[in-house]
């Protein structure tokens, strides 16, 4: 397997194991700051490869109602500070395909969402950015499937692709990981991430809310 390259970092083809962690999405630019700076210096003390994550907005909330970021300039702007204050590559979400380029200014990854991973026009401007493309695998998808997401990128002429694993939906509220899913999409020739946090949400769960079951990390 050919590793993907993320500024100084390898993902995959057994280099060393990297972090991707950050705040969900960003709350505020004091607090997404704290958060890069306390990571980025345990990760270097540790010698582990570091990859910062945010996102400007979180567009598939289970309520309308509930905070989802502070949109595309503002976000982008946080994110731009961060990666030059703390030093790390970025990765963050983007949703439609007119956010794919100027995402791509800032952030070494593109994210495309889990519930967004077979939207073929997102897939497609996403990958023409030349940037690294890391694709959440959809709870609905069984590991097999996501061999088509992985194409769309190839197929658009960008190769830096990998896939996340994060969980498939198992009854009402609950993701259930299959491990197997780990060397089937290895087989496909794309370095795997485990999404660890999002894996043991309860989707829909709280009070018009997503709940999660963080104690099991």
């Amino acid at each position: 397997m050919k590793p993907v390259q993320v500024g100084d970092i390898a993902i995959g083809g057994g280099r060393p194991l990297a972090l991707i962690a950050g705040p969900c999405v960003i709350e505020s630019e004091p607090h997404a700051q704290s958060i890069a700076a306390a990571l980025a210096d345990i990760t270097r003390r540790l010698n582990v490869p570091f990859i910062f994550k945010a996102s400007f907005d979180k567009a598939n909330r289970t309520s309308g109602k509930s905070f989802r970021g502070p949109g595309l300039a503002e976000g982008l702007r946080v994110l731009a500070a961060i990666k030059a204050g703390a030093g790390v590559p970025i990765l963050t979400d983007i949703h439609e395909p007119a956010q794919a380029a100027a995402a791509a200014d800032v952030a070494d990854v593109l994210q495309i969402p889990a519930f967004l991973c077979r939207q073929t026009d997102l897939l497609v401007e996403a990958a023409r950015t030349g940037r690294a493309i890391n694709i959440k695998k959809g709870q609905f998808l069984a590991p097999d499937d996501v061999r088509h997401a992985v194409a769309k990128i190839v197929d658009a002429g960008n190769s830096r692709v990998f896939v996340t694993e994060r969980g498939t939906s198992f009854g009402y509220h609950n993701l259930v990981v299959d491990m197997r899913a780990f060397p089937m999409i290895r087989e496909m020739g794309v370095p795997v991430v485990f999404d660890v946090t999002h894996s043991l949400q309860l989707p829909g769960g709280g009070d018009g809310v997503t709940a999660g079951q963080a104690q099991y990390i």
